[in-house]
């Protein structure tokens, strides 16, 4: 098996969890913040924060999420629901000697982040959500919703339900797909206004005929791709597609907290050209409702999805000025 990627004074660790084992990085000493990626990525996406945090003060720990790289990849699709995700997360904190710990997640990470503090406020003490705003659980079912988005088009996240679909598209170049979607949703590469949307996918198409063909976005080397690329062409994308297959379960598992609000301290991160903040403009407006905790709320001019990649320093800057006002755990 190849080596995993290194990150000076960072150490890679498995430790055991529902899903069998899961796979971090970690770095620092201090209060305990687990950060945890989204699709399509890993604990790499994180590269930038966890020496920063460790210098600020904190013992930072990035997963891979179950189902991607280092981490175990059960079979059975049922098995990615958010509440075996929530476990999965508290089981890591346990394995890493701490009763609590600040939880901080990006993208599929940010819903896992707010979901965990949200089912286990026991353990997740504070959320920072980045890109993708808390809405409380509840509403019409998502597969309803999604199949009503894009008229003559599909919404991306319909086209990944069928088993086998997507990965027919992007396993047989999983670089380039790749390559061409963290550009489609980053600031300077992504298409211009006017262009078709590349988060639907035309009637018989692929998401891939509206990627951008140009350069990699500037955060993204050729080196970082390569990373990326080779976790997945050694796991194939199953794994990582099945959360999205399982978000009608994930409403109906988390019925009963319909609606709750997310009390914890909170921060909110996003970029002003990122579709997750635009769409869900809405969810941003409902904080002081949906997140009574929230400490500090930011969405940065020019940048796109992939926040803490395309402006790493400016990031590092919200988190630790947003940890180091948390009260230290006992």
């Amino acid at each position: 098996m190849p080596q995993p990627a290194r990150v000076t004074g960072a150490e890679h660790r498995l430790v055991p969890s529902p899903a069998g084992r899961t796979h971090l990085v970690e770095q620092g000493a201090g209060p305990l913040v687990l950060l945890v990626h989204g699709f399509p990525e890993s604990w790499y996406s994180w590269r930038h924060q966890l020496g920063a945090l460790a210098a600020a003060g904190f013992r930072a720990a990035a997963v891979d999420v179950r189902g991607y790289g280092r981490s175990s990849r059960p079979a059975d699709a049922a098995s990615y629901g958010m509440l075996d995700l929530v476990e999965d997360n508290v089981a890591v904190v346990r394995a890493l000697g701490e009763s609590t710990a600040v939880i901080v997640g990006h993208d599929w990470g940010s819903t896992i982040a707010a979901h965990s503090a949200l089912v286990r406020p026991d353990v997740f003490r504070a959320a920072g959500l980045l890109s993708v705003p808390y809405a409380p659980p509840g509403g019409p079912r998502p597969s309803e919703i999604f199949a009503e988005m894009g008229g003559d088009d599909e919404f991306y996240v319909s086209y990944f339900q069928e088993p086998g679909r997507a990965e027919a598209e992007i396993e047989p170049d999983v670089r380039g797909w790749l390559g061409g979607f963290y550009a489609a949703l980053s600031s300077g590469t992504m298409p211009g206004p006017g262009a078709p949307d590349p988060h639907f996918v035309s009637r018989g198409g692929t998401l891939r005929e509206r990627f951008p063909s140009g350069p990699l976005p500037a955060w993204l080397s050729e080196d970082d791709l390569d990373v990326y690329a080779g976790e997945f062409e050694r796991t194939g994308l199953t794994g990582a597609l099945n959360r999205y297959r399982n978000m009608d379960r994930d409403w109906e598992d988390l019925a009963r907290f319909r609606g709750s609000p997310l009390t914890q301290p909170s921060l909110f991160a996003g970029g002003a050209l990122d579709a997750s903040t635009t769409w869900m403009s809405e969810a941003i407006q409902a904080f002081p409702t949906t997140m009574p905790g929230l400490v500090s709320s930011h969405v940065l001019d020019g940048c796109g999805h992939w926040i803490q990649q395309e402006r790493r320093d400016d990031v590092n800057e919200l988190l630790t000025s947003w940890l180091t006002s948390l009260p230290r755990p006992a």
